[in-house]
This record gives C-alpha cells, structure tokens and sequence, in this order.
C-alpha cells in the first residue's frame, strides 16, 4: 500500500433502497384469528382462490383473490388498519410530510394470503403500476429441514451493474455496498414494506405445517397536487 499524506476522508452510501422492518407487538392471537379464517376459505375451493396466477408457483402453494383487506372479517380489517398505519408512517418518514398532507393522501391496493405447504414456492417476479407492497408473516411454518434457504424471502439487488467486474478491492464490500440478495427468513408477526419495483422470490419452503403469508400492494393519490408538481430532490 503507498503512503499518502493524511487528507480529508468519507464513504458516503448512495441510491439507497428503502426498506421498513416492523414487528407486531402482539401478534399471537390475531395470526391464530387469521389462520383460522385463511383455512377455512381454502378448504371453501375456487370461489377464494385467485381466478387468473401469473407468476410461477406449483400446486404446493394456494394464492387467494386479491380482495383481501375487502373482506369484512374482524381479523383482516385489524391487519389491514396495522399495516397502513405502518406504510403511512413510512411514507410521512421518507418524503417528509406533514400531518396535514398525510391526511390528502389516498391509498388503493390489492392484497391476497398465500398458503405454501412443503415444496412450495414463489417465482422472481415484482409488482407494476403500485409504489410500495408488503408481506406480513402469519405462520413462518416448522422447518428443521436444514436447508438453508427453505423459505426465504429474498430480494435482488438491484444494483445489476455492479457485478460488470469484481476482483479482490470490491469482493468483500460489506452491507450496503455488496452485490448479493436481501433475505428474510420471517417470523411470525413481521411487516416487511418495500418499494414495489425491487425484484423478489420465495425460495422453495421444506419445513413442515404451513407457512402462511399476507401480501399487498399499494398506490396513492394526494389531494391537490400530482408527482409532476414535486421537484426530485438532488444531492
């Protein structure tokens, strides 16, 4: 290594992605509730189910329609309340705004329940014309399979680019700067939001029991004033 006389020194992290990690504080008897309700509805067959699948899953997996957080059940209006009262934070966090405007933004979504049994998987695939979507974890399921990423919830990095050339001055760059994927191995009660671009999967679940998860998708409108109206902040 050569010598360099002492000078001023900073790493500074750019184009972050944001995520937003929340744990329920009382999960238990609301996912005994949602549990419940989900098994009952897919033991009701087709009428649940959603009509049209797109991403590649196989038969281990059972995917409702996507009316979800629609549904009048006391369990689903309690996890939908907890899960905009989560997105709305994040979202008054992130771009800074105040109570008042927070109260002219709208939100529309989709949101449907998986249910994936053992073999069960969740194709790469994200979510188009919605801005943030999440996963709350229900049940993660029992897996002693040792299979390390049995089930995960795992994220590309989307920083593509930066494996154009690695050698040994980047090879070890450390979080948030490395190139490999962000997983989650969920737990029950857990709320992950993610900006609805970021490509992701559900690795193949070889635990057993079921490994149940609720998902959305969201899109806002506020009051008054349009993303065109907003200058892009610049550093």
């Amino acid at each position: 290594m050569p010598a360099v006389q002492a000078a001023p020194f900073q790493i500074a992290p750019a184009f972050a992605v944001p995520f937003v990690l929340v744990d329920h504080p009382q999960p238990a008897e609301l996912n005994r509730r949602l549990s419940e309700l989900f098994f009952a509805r897919e033991r009701e067959g087709q009428r649940w189910a959603n009509p049209d699948p797109l991403v590649e899953r196989n038969e281990k997996l059972y995917e409702s329609n996507f009316q979800l957080f629609d549904w009048p059940d006391a369990p689903v209006q309690e996890l939908r309340d907890f899960c905009w009262a989560q997105l709305y934070r994040a979202v008054r966090e992130l771009n800074g705004y105040s109570i008042d405007e927070l109260k002219r933004l709208h939100v529309a979504a989709e949101s449907w329940f998986h249910i994936t049994r053992k073999g069960g998987y969740f194709a790469l695939h994200n979510h188009p014309m919605h801005s943030w979507s999440g996963v709350y974890c229900v049940a993660p399921g029992e897996d002693t399979s040792g299979v390390r990423d049995s089930g995960l919830l795992s994220f590309i990095n989307p920083m593509a680019a930066n494996t154009m050339f690695i050698d040994m001055a980047i090879a070890r760059f450390g979080h948030p700067y490395n190139y490999g994927p962000r997983n989650f191995q969920l737990k029950a009660g857990q709320l992950v939001l993610f900006p609805s671009w970021v490509l992701h999967e559900v690795r193949p679940f070889w635990g057993e029991g079921e490994r149940i998860t609720v998902a959305f998708n969201a899109r806002f409108m506020m009051v008054g004033t349009s993303p065109g109206n907003v200058p892009i902040a610049r550093h």
